[in-house]
């Protein structure tokens, strides 16, 4: 994982889903979901602080808790609790979010802190940079990365030497990365976090124009982009041309290997790739994606198809934007 010396699964966990944030979880079935990852063989879960205000934090610190003696690298992120200016990126709300987070995940020092798709400004500022050394310095975590929603973004912070790691959305929708992103972190050192990595859902293959979402479900509310930035909701594109493209790539996908495991497969052989981060809604679903690991050739032989995909149904709408 980059900078932070740590080797993790390939396959990860986000846990947003594990916040309420795509529907009602109860905490025994989000306890179960970290079990059985970690029985997988996954070894990074991702969260962030105001995941369900805190409570995917805490489901994961009760976790490690009862499990110890893990090898599970945690990566929180901090930053959206307060107005998305530059101001509020201080070194003083630093130290607030931090200490809420080693809180809640019950732990002292945090493994990784990225900063939560802040202001474009914030990546360039050497102030911020300064902040988050000073808290490394002082033990309050091991290693800060950022999170980002575009790739000019991801280039402006791999340019500053202690970052660890960039998260990013990267799928079969949503290619850009490719270009200059993946080489330039591999380059660096820094780790890539791929995230969205089935488009909301898109590339299981399981939607049709018929699916219907939770209210509080943001594939619901937020598919123009009213809560936070669109890319985030079926990585940007138009929910019926995705599932078009969904179509075609399940065509690809051999007998024995599920379409979400195939799309995963597909994001982990990518080089520069550190850890894929699907989230999953019940224990079934996350040992289905830790076993995507298994098939990353693949992964690596379905490029050109996805290129095709790409090119055809989402290139002309998606790339000029993240």
């Amino acid at each position: 994982m980059g900078k932070t010396g740590r080797s993790v699964s390939v396959i990860g966990l986000g846990t947003w889903q594990l916040g309420a944030d795509w529907g009602e979880v109860e905490d025994k079935d989000a306890l179960a979901v970290l079990d059985a990852a970690a029985g997988a063989g996954v070894t990074f879960f991702d969260t962030a602080d105001v995941y369900g205000d805190g409570r995917s934090e805490a489901t994961i610190g009760s976790f490690l808790r009862n499990n110890p003696g893990h090898d599970i690298l945690v990566a929180t992120k901090m930053g959206r609790r307060v107005d998305h200016v530059p101001e509020n990126y201080s070194l003083s709300n630093f130290r607030q979010w931090t200490d809420r987070s080693r809180t809640n995940l019950g732990v002292d020092t945090l493994d990784l802190v990225q900063l939560h798709c802040p202001p474009t400004a914030v990546y360039s500022s050497d102030e911020v940079y300064d902040a988050l050394d000073t808290l490394v310095s002082e033990g309050v975590m091991r290693n800060y990365g950022v999170s980002v929603e575009r790739s000019d973004e991801a280039l402006t912070a791999i340019r500053h030497g202690n970052t660890a790691s960039v998260q990013i959305i990267l799928n079969a929708f949503r290619l850009k990365p490719l270009d200059e992103v993946l080489p330039a972190a591999k380059a660096a050192g820094v780790g890539i976090i791929a995230r969205v990595p089935l488009a909301s859902g898109l590339l299981s293959g399981k939607y049709t124009r018929e699916t219907v979402f939770a209210e509080n479900d943001h594939r619901n509310f937020n598919r123009d982009g009213a809560a936070f930035d669109v890319g985030e909701t079926f990585a940007g594109v138009d929910f019926g041309t995705g599932l078009a493209a969904a179509q075609e790539f399940s065509g690809l996908v051999p007998d024995g290997v599920s379409t979400a495991q195939a799309a995963l497969a597909w994001v982990a052989a990518q080089d520069g790739v550190s850890t894929v981060i699907p989230g999953a809604r019940n224990p079934d679903q996350a040992r289905a994606n830790a076993e995507a690991a298994a098939h990353l050739g693949l992964g690596a032989e379905l490029d050109g198809a996805v290129a095709g995909i790409y090119d055809r149904h989402f290139r002309s709408a998606v790339h000029p934007k993240w």
